[in-house]
């Protein structure tokens, strides 16, 4: 980088920081304009910002590095986590589930599911502990790829590079709360999409891909081998069956197995409803209707990311063409800006990959600092706190979540490996109490408590025992362990109140068992939710495969495949078309419970 690429960067650190400070007044006047913006941020700020947040810079390096190898393969690979396949179930109907609750955080919705007694007290408890847990492993993965990146990009250490980045977005984030939070991504947001109009740009005209090529996957202990892959099978929008790759993508070689193992993951932490930072805007959501078109929003920009991503590939694949290989795909974003950038241009574009590393940082240190606040020092230490105590708190625990989150990053060297257990081992333990919690009445506090223990337990000494499982292996032991614990706690313990589920299906209508809640409502309102429920799941069929299209068809606009981009259009349109019959027209709608005449 030359001068004025460092003048840009630090233009644009300055200004985020200064944008950071001015919500500090906003943020100030008490932990609901801290946490939630007052509930008063309009649907498209809260979408740009959930897209920025989703755009982290370690998923993007694996995600590239995944594509340059893989090509449309490495698409399906990221259905696990980065594809965000998610937020299709929270365009349906997840999304406004959770902001009927009007909660603050995951762990204070256990109170509003299981009660004000020791049940939901410790669900409470439980889910607070182990957002935490998550937040400050996240954390580790997101600085130990940022660190790697912008070591590289500007010849410093990766640790004080990762240390710096961390800094700044706790700075902006602990002084301006959620109004800062999103503010800041909003302006992120126009960075990366700044980056993806020129890197896409440059990919255009400077590619047309050959008919046959080289790339390079790698090996165990930072060995790495050179194949040479066809422009056909590369792009294919087809996943095949099985591959037969070696080194460490041996593991996607039962591809169909793995991909359909991916799907099922991801569909059941879809239906279960994700906390963090995705939950919190859906809480800050107006309405029903804004939840709604946030979602929309947030998929429609998350989807430029793939061309994105593609294009970076597509250039390290010419680099390779034209120079030498790039031997480890996970050096390829760099490598690429390295080249391609011209003076200026690269100064932005690293502006706008660290936009979308501080921006998933702070909506992670943000979310994160809530359930210290809301449901631990408020809740069990001091409930007569201050509203300046209370402030002090959060700014404190947002410090201490991202200095466990660097001090646990150190040990940690393959982002690849580290996001693999994050989303498949540690995660998995916490889908079927979240899972649960929404579609079986009988599901009680203890139930879920025991069950988050159990699987978390049983995922941290898989990890400590050194056994190297399979992928699905890593996912199902937690989450057998866990089920296991939830169906005990649950059935050798009293059901919850009955008024407490009573009111808890009146305020979130969900769908699945709660026939002994649902039959005491008049049968005009029972029939209008069921309506509702059956519009949602024919929905949410046809919002998964529109999300995979969408991002798709940006690929292979990028990457030049005509044909196949034709198809992906096509199909695009025909479950768009779909998609408004079955959802977007009734956006407007909604059951109201509390008044039998009352219509939709």
């Amino acid at each position: 980088m030359q001068i004025l690429d460092y003048v840009i960067v630090i233009a644009y650190l300055l200004a985020i920081v200064a944008l950071g400070l001015f919500f500090q007044r906003k943020a100030s006047q008490g932990i609901e304009s801290y946490f939630l913006g007052d509930r008063n941020l309009p649907w498209w700020a809260l979408g740009a910002s959930g897209m920025a947040s989703s755009i982290d810079l370690s998923g993007t390096m694996v995600i590239v590095a995944l594509i340059y190898a893989l090509g449309t393969k490495g698409f399906f690979i990221e259905i696990r986590g980065g594809i965000v396949l998610v937020m299709a179930f929270f365009m349906i109907f997840m999304g406004k589930w959770n902001r009927r609750s009007q909660m603050m955080t995951l762990a204070e919705w256990m109170q509003l599911r299981f009660g004000s007694g020791k049940e939901g007290n410790f669900a409470r408890l439980i889910s607070a502990v182990a957002n935490l847990v998550i937040s400050i492993w996240i954390i580790s993965y997101f600085a130990v790829g940022g660190g790697k990146f912008f070591g590289l990009l500007l010849g410093i250490d990766d640790r004080f590079a990762a240390i710096f980045m961390i800094f700044v977005s706790m700075l902006y984030t602990a002084v301006s709360g959620f109004y800062g939070v999103i503010w800041t991504d909003v302006v992120q947001g126009g960075l990366i999409f700044a980056a993806i109009i020129y890197i896409c740009t440059v990919a255009l005209q400077t590619v047309t891909l050959p008919a046959e090529f080289a790339i390079s996957v790698p090996l165990a202990h930072d060995k790495f081998q050179q194949i040479t892959t066809t422009l056909t099978d590369w792009s294919n929008i087809f996943p095949p069956m099985e591959l037969s790759l070696p080194g460490q993508y041996s593991s996607y070689n039962l591809f169909g197995v793995t991909i359909f193992f991916y799907l099922l993951k991801t569909s059941l932490e879809g239906v279960s409803g994700v906390g963090g930072y995705m939950s919190q805007r859906y809480f800050a959501a107006k309405s029903d209707r804004e939840a709604g078109l946030l979602s929309l929003f947030w998929i429609f920009l998350l989807s430029f990311r793939w061309p994105l991503v593609t294009a970076f590939a597509i250039l390290g694949i010419h680099y390779g063409i034209t120079n030498e290989v790039i031997a480890d795909p996970e050096l390829v974003l760099p490598k690429v800006i390295e080249v391609y950038a011209p003076v200026g241009m690269k100064g932005l574009l690293v502006a706008a990959l660290m936009a979308a590393a501080m921006s998933t940082f702070s909506s992670i240190i943000n979310a994160s600092a809530g359930y210290w606040l809301k449901d631990i020092y408020q809740r069990l230490i001091k409930p007569d706190a201050s509203k300046n105590e209370l402030i002090f708190q959060s700014q404190l625990a947002s410090v201490v979540v991202v200095f466990l989150g660097l001090l646990f990053s150190f040990p940690v060297v393959n982002i690849n490996d580290i996001w693999g257990w994050l989303t498949l081992a540690f995660a998995s333990g916490l889908f079927m109490p979240l899972l649960l919690r929404w579609y079986w009445w009988r599901f009680n506090g203890y139930g879920f408590a025991v069950g988050t223990l159990a699987g978390m337990i049983g995922a941290i000494a898989i990890k400590l025992s050194g056994v190297q499982l399979p992928e699905s292996l890593n996912f199902l032991i937690p989450c057998s362990i866990s089920l296991l614990g939830c169906i005990l706690g649950t059935l050798l313990t009293p059901p919850t109140d009955h008024d407490v589920l009573d009111n808890f299906y009146k305020i979130t209508r969900p769908f699945g068992f709660w026939h002994p809640i649902r039959k005491n409502l008049p049968d005009n309102i029972q029939a209008k939710i069921n309506r509702e429920n059956q519009r949602d799941i024919l929905a949410t069929l046809i919002a998964v495969p529109w999300q995979l299209v969408l991002f798709m068809t940006g690929m292979m606009f990028v990457t030049k495949q005509w044909e196949q981009f034709g198809i992906l259009l096509l199909a695009l349109i025909l479950l768009s078309i779909g998609l408004y019959f079955t959802w977007f027209r009734h956006l407007s709608s909604e059951v109201k419970v509390d008044l039998v005449d009352s219509g939709e």
